[in-house]
């Protein structure tokens, strides 16, 4: 069958319709508005994916508070490019923030929470903001942003005390929210939370065992994760008020290494 028309020109597949490789403009639409009067480069373009990556965020309630813990590193793709990240926030003298993801993205959102806490200050009625508090702020301002289809590409974990009681919650970059005993983003939810719910399953943890259990998921996540750090920050609130230890190194040992065959 013979080929009918101008190849180079090809007719609209239907009238007014639009032609490959270009806008379609809605005959509803008033004429000013359509994008027929507008180029690609006039259309804002969102990303779809996080650049400088960074992996587990762990969270445990012990008997008077709770231990979180992530480590530095920030992978541009597979490359270990930034090894001071730090994710564990104080945000005030209750609340323990750390974030997984797009690192780009945390330091948006905290710049944001940082003046919160600076304007609260200024008002000086004595007042200070509450775990379930940020973490309801943090559900709203993430499923707004991914309805727009412009995502937070992260995941946060709010540690806390709420009234006296310790507090973990946990918000993805969807706007899901949840609360738990034991909390661990990324890969670590496949890999720490077993440890985490196991410890807890025998009774409740005193302050230095959350710590140790912690460091121990921690140790874990460096030997299976391909974007986990041997340095990390590890941060507790209590009701005495936030503490962020400096960064500590893992003790790692690599002597089984080469046991490891791939088949």
């Amino acid at each position: 069958m013979a080929f009918m028309g101008d190849i180079m020109n090809p007719a609209p597949l239907w009238h007014n319709g639009p032609a490959p490789g270009a806008f379609y403009n809605f005959p509803s639409n008033p004429s000013n508005l359509g994008p027929v009067n507008h180029t690609v480069q006039d259309f804002r373009a969102h990303s779809a994916n996080p650049i400088t990556t960074t992996t587990t965020v762990i969270g445990l309630k012990f008997d008077k508070g709770v231990v979180i813990a992530a480590d530095t590193l920030g992978s541009y793709g597979s490359l270990a490019r930034f090894r001071d990240c730090s994710r564990v926030m104080k945000v005030n003298d209750l609340i323990l923030l750390g974030s997984g993801g797009d690192y780009a993205d945390f330091q948006y959102l905290k710049d944001i929470i940082d003046q919160k806490i600076i304007d609260e200050q200024c008002i000086g009625d004595g007042l200070l903001l509450k775990p379930r508090s940020l973490h309801c702020w943090l559900t709203r301002v993430l499923y707004n942003k991914r309805s727009k289809m412009d995502p937070l590409w992260n995941n946060y974990v709010v540690a806390g005390i709420q009234d006296g009681e310790p507090f973990l919650g946990a918000v993805d970059k969807l706007g899901t929210a949840y609360e738990d005993a034991t909390i661990a983003t990324g890969l670590g939810a496949y890999m720490a939370t077993p440890l985490l719910r196991d410890a807890r399953d025998k009774g409740n943890l005193d302050e230095e065992a959350a710590k140790a259990l912690v460091r121990k998921c921690m140790e874990v996540l460096f030997y299976r994760d391909a974007r986990a750090f041997q340095r990390y920050q590890l941060g507790v609130v209590t009701a005495d008020g936030v503490v962020i230890d400096d960064v500590a190194e893992l003790q790692h040992n690599w002597n089984l290494a080469h046991m490891i065959q791939m088949k």
